[in-house]
């Protein structure tokens, strides 16, 4: 399934509407009585708040998912300023799941390359053959006399039409001209009048007999007659055209060497699940949406477990595909969200097969020893605490006798201004997001939401533009994005 470029331009429009404006990003300090925003465990994100971050910015439209963008960076900024003051080594988190899929990546290629065996070798002449047959880029021109069939025609008919052109092709070797010929008996007015000249064109543009006997041509050699739907052809192949070989033959051996590979992938896979095929349980795909859309849902052990697709042997859950919606974040979860039943299908079975091939590469003794594990882990820490450092959440500013939850209030403030100003890039938490987020009352509050559009919206209406519509619109493009 492709990521949504949509999804993720309106995550980053979102963050960067939060980094702009957040100027009380913290514990609810409004008082008005409404439902907050969001909240997360004894902090809250109040309307009145949001009002305040986005009412004089009106080149920026306050909408659900812009709001709702604001509101989850704001919880999980918040969580990692409170967890790095309470353990700055952020000993506390489970980080192995977040290197978990790239241990596994490892075992899979360290499969593929033990088990799956296939000939990429391929000589410069070889490799020039398969450039000129596959370029996307090949252009061709030709030229071609075509006669069609009666309407209604019986066979005989069609053998006579058949014997006319074989008879047009018999003269075209003995030296009469193609052009000429063409001229006078082809039955495709477009080209008829040029001598059957049609043109540069490339793969794809004529119906698969036309391109395939064309590609068997070299120039100047003349098909044996072919049939297509629009009757039957004698084609004569004038010029081939491909990029310079020489300039793109290493990054083209690369790509076949990838390509057979990944055939050679398919078929092993294919024999694996030849022997124990996978098969999605009932339920499988309203389960999947539901968790794509609430992928922070708190699950029992029971839940976690509930398979969603079977094969001999193992299973894909609940609480994997949690994972691995938290880890890949919003584009993906809207796309599963909306998918059809068959992109939904083919999207947990791809997920089953990484796991039917990551159980093969442990039963081929694979795995990774558990020091290069840990190893890997705390260099995920490290590199944690290096992007909670450059945010500043790493070690709270916190003066004398001051509770904590004003600290991280102040903290997380500052944190979305720099990414602003580029001192700092974004950082969607993901899966650390997710374990923070255990065990706490975490919400965003559709109700809280609508009062904040409402309320943004009656302000706006009740006067004229903002003061700050005359900035230049460098101020509102937003920073790149990047995970810890």
């Amino acid at each position: 399934m492709e990521t949504d470029p949509n999804a993720r331009k309106r995550w980053r429009f979102a963050i960067s509407l939060a980094a702009t404006l957040v100027a009380t990003g913290g514990c609810d300090r409004g008082g008005s009585g409404e439902p907050p925003v969001a909240s997360v465990g004894a902090y809250e994100l109040g309307v009145d708040e949001v009002v305040d971050l986005l009412v004089d910015h009106e080149r920026l439209s306050a909408q659900v998912d812009v709001i709702e963008s604001l509101a989850e960076l704001w919880i999980d900024y918040t969580l990692l300023a409170e967890a790095a003051a309470r353990d700055s080594t952020f000993g506390q988190l489970d980080l192995e799941p977040l290197v978990r899929r790239r241990v596994e990546q490892t075992m899979i290629g360290q499969l593929r390359d033990s088990v799956i065996q296939v000939d990429t070798s391929m000589t410069q002449d070889e490799l020039r053959d398969l450039y000129e047959s596959r370029s996307p880029e090949l252009r061709l021109r030709a030229r071609h006399i075509m006669l069609t069939f009666p309407v209604g025609a019986s066979q005989a008919q069609r053998d006579s039409v058949r014997a006319a052109l074989a008879e047009l092709r018999r003269r075209i070797v003995a030296g009469e001209s193609f052009e000429a010929l063409a001229r006078e008996h082809s039955q495709d007015p477009g080209s008829a009048v040029s001598g059957g000249d049609l043109g540069y064109f490339g793969r794809g543009d004529m119906v698969l007999p036309f391109e395939e006997a064309l590609l068997a041509l070299e120039p100047g050699e003349v098909s044996d007659v072919v049939l297509t739907p629009m009757g039957l052809h004698l084609i004569r192949l004038e010029e081939r055209r491909v990029p310079d070989f020489v300039e793109v033959a290493p990054e083209f051996r690369n790509s076949v060497r990838a390509q057979r590979l990944a055939e050679a992938e398919s078929t092993f896979v294919a024999g694996l699940e030849s022997r124990s095929p996978p098969e999605l349980a009932d339920g499988a795909l309203e389960v999947t949406r539901e968790m794509a859309r609430a992928p922070g849902t708190q699950l029992s052990g029971r839940a976690a477990r509930r398979p969603l697709v079977e094969w001999g042997g193992g299973a894909f859950t609940v609480g994997e595909l949690q994972l691995v919606l938290r880890s890949e974040g919003a584009p993906l979860r809207d796309q599963v969200a909306g998918g059809t039943d068959e992109a939904l299908t083919g999207f947990l079975r791809g997920l089953a097969r990484r796991d039917m091939l990551v159980a093969e590469a442990v039963a081929s003794g694979l795995e990774p020893p558990r020091a290069r594990v840990d190893s890997m882990v705390a260099d995920a820490a490290e590199q944690l605490r290096g992007a909670a450092r450059a945010l500043g959440l790493l070690e709270l500013d916190r003066a004398p006798g001051e509770p904590l939850d004003q600290a991280v209030a102040r903290a997380v403030e500052e944190a979305l201004r720099r990414n602003l100003s580029g001192a700092t890039q974004v950082v969607p938490l993901g899966l650390i997001g997710f374990q923070l987020r255990r065990g706490l009352p975490v919400t965003v509050s559709e109700s809280g939401v609508g009062q904040a559009i409402l309320q943004i919206g009656q302000v706006r209406a009740g006067r004229g533009p903002s003061a700050l519509e005359g900035t230049t619109d460098n101020a509102a493009q937003p920073p790149d994005t990047a995970g810890p």
